[in-house]
Order: structure tokens, then C-alpha cells, then sequence
């Protein structure tokens, strides 16, 4: 650098690490990926600073530090005062740095970590809204939307480094909502729209609450779908649905029982151990598309 010195620079700040975890094999090499530009540049005549960095992300610190303390949010500023927190946050992300410095001296990657930018200082948040302040002048920032991963309990979005943390992704059992979608008889296929009786859609969602604005229902071409006469388990009435064959087991488990004959339906009260349903036409999804309800 010292030879350097007066020569075109050519900027370097590291995309930097995060010292709050071990390094991997992969940071060796995303490390030896980095360091090709800043030598080729060296060699091409330029002054190449190379200046390094940490990125003290919060949430997973703040999280780490909250279950070693044993406290929640709410605690900050009654159980511990928030110079205390972050005293202890600025400790816990900063625990590897000797084993990183180690590595970095190791595989020879050539970085200035005697005075590096620390993501959590003033001077680099500053610096970030400095930028963002040049940005807003130049009318290069706008208004979107965009879907984001949100944590209730810690009151911020997530990032997508944050929902990838081990435990972070769960399997639940979640409450669905099997919605029937009444069809105008007369889009139906020749075979159906002749039926005695209303038809209904049948289709399910976890998200319940999006049916006020649901404007479509989707079928597979190719897909085997249903037409049954069976009873609503609520209300007793008869009632005729279409849905995918291979959904039949888990809409008509327990409760239900398959029936062959109309008349066998008839033999139906609203005090039976069990609900009879009669399958009554096999269809490709192909024959309703276009269908309305």
C-alpha cells in the first residue's frame, strides 16, 4: 500500500463477517474468492486499501444475549438498563474475533484488520444515513411493498440470515378451512349442470381470512376430480360437491362412511354414527375449466 501511495485507488471494504459465530470452510472460501480482485488490482498499479469489517447483525445477538441473561424484551430498562444490554449485546457479537483474525492470518488473506468499519459504531450508521440521505436527494428512493417475515415477539421484520437460524423453521399443526364455492349450474358440463340440486366447489386454505377477496379457484387438467353426494356435517342438509379424488380419504375420514346406492343416502339422520357419501361421477379437471361460481 505504502508503494502505492499517490496511484489510482481502487476501493475495497469487505462484505464482512459476523464475529458472534465460528468460521466455516465456506468463509475460506468465499475469503480466497475475495482476495483475487484486490491483488489483481495491486498488480495492475493500483492502491488497494483493503479495509475489513464486522457486521454485528442484532436480532440473533439479541436473542443469544436475552437467553443467556434469562430476560425478554420487556425486562430492558426495568431488570437490566439498556447501557448494560448493549454493553452485553457489543460483547457477545465480538466473541470470535481472535479465532476470524487467526483464520484470516492463516490462509493468507491479505485484509486490514487493524482498523476495521464495526457495524454497530455511530460513525458506520451514520455513514449509512448519510447515503441514504444522498439517495433521497437524487429522488432515487420509492415507495413499495414487498412480503416480510415478521417477529412479534421481538417487535421488528426478519431477515432471511434470521428465519434460516437453527429452530428458527417448525413444522405446526395448523386449523384449515374447507370453504364450498357454489357453482352457477349452467357453466357446468353437460353431465352436471342436469343434476337435481345445487353443486358446490370444495377447496381448503390455511388463510382463511384472503376468502373475502378470492376472485378464482385453480384445477389441474390432468388431475382426477369428483362429483359426490354426501351431507353437511354441521347443518345434516344433502349436498352435492366436486373435489380431487385423491383428496376423498382426508375430506371423508372418520366420520364418513362410502355408500353404492341413492336409496342407501335415504337411510341418513342427523343422529347416525356415521355420515354415508356416494361417489357419482369421475371427471378430468379439463372438463370445468371455464366453470363459474
Amino acid at each position: 500500500m505504502s508503494e502505492r501511495e499517490g496511484a489510482e485507488p481502487y476501493v475495497f471494504f469487505e462484505g464482512p463477517p459476523s464475529a458472534n459465530g465460528l468460521p466455516g470452510i465456506h468463509h475460506v472460501i468465499g475469503r480466497t474468492i475475495k482476495d483475487i480482485f484486490p491483488r489483481y488490482k495491486t498488480m495492475k498499479g493500483f492502491q488497494v486499501k483493503r479495509k475489513a469489517g464486522w457486521d454485528t447483525h442484532g436480532l440473533p445477538v439479541e436473542l443469544g444475549v436475552e437467553k443467556e441473561l434469562g430476560i425478554t424484551k420487556e425486562d430492558i430498562g426495568t431488570k437490566i438498563s439498556i447501557e448494560e444490554y448493549n454493553e452485553a449485546c457489543k460483547k457477545a457479537v465480538m466473541k470470535y474475533t481472535d479465532i476470524w483474525n487467526n483464520l484470516t492470518e492463516r490462509i493468507g488473506y491479505w485484509v486490514d484488520m487493524e482498523d476495521p468499519y464495526v457495524t454497530y459504531k455511530p460513525k458506520y450508521m451514520e455513514s449509512v444515513w448519510w447515503l441514504l440521505g444522498q439517495l433521497h436527494k437524487k429522488n432515487l428512493l420509492y415507495k413499495g411493498y414487498t412480503i416480510q417475515p415478521y417477529s412479534p415477539k421481538a417487535g421488528t421484520g426478519l431477515s432471511s440470515h434470521e428465519i434460516n437460524q437453527p429452530g428458527a423453521y417448525q413444522d405446526v399443526t395448523d386449523t384449515t378451512v374447507v370453504a364450498q364455492f357454489k357453482a352457477v349450474k349452467d357453466s357446468l358440463p353437460k353431465n352436471l349442470k342436469n343434476l337435481e340440486g345445487d353443486v358446490y366447489f370444495l377447496a381448503w386454505t390455511t388463510t382463511p381470512w384472503t376468502l373475502p377477496s378470492n376472485t378464482a379457484l385453480t384445477v389441474g387438467k390432468k388431475i382426477d376430480y369428483v362429483l359426490v353426494k354426501t351431507f353437511n356435517q354441521y347443518t345434516h342438509e344433502p349436498i352435492q360437491v366436486i373435489l380431487a379424488k385423491d383428496l376423498l380419504g382426508k375430506q371423508f375420514g372418520k366420520k364418513y362412511t362410502l355408500v353404492q346406492e341413492d336409496q342407501e343416502l335415504n337411510s341418513y339422520a342427523s343422529d347416525s354414527k356415521k355420515i354415508p357419501y356416494l361417489l357419482v361421477d369421475t371427471f378430468k379437471g379439463e372438463d370445468i375449466l371455464e366453470s363459474r361460481y
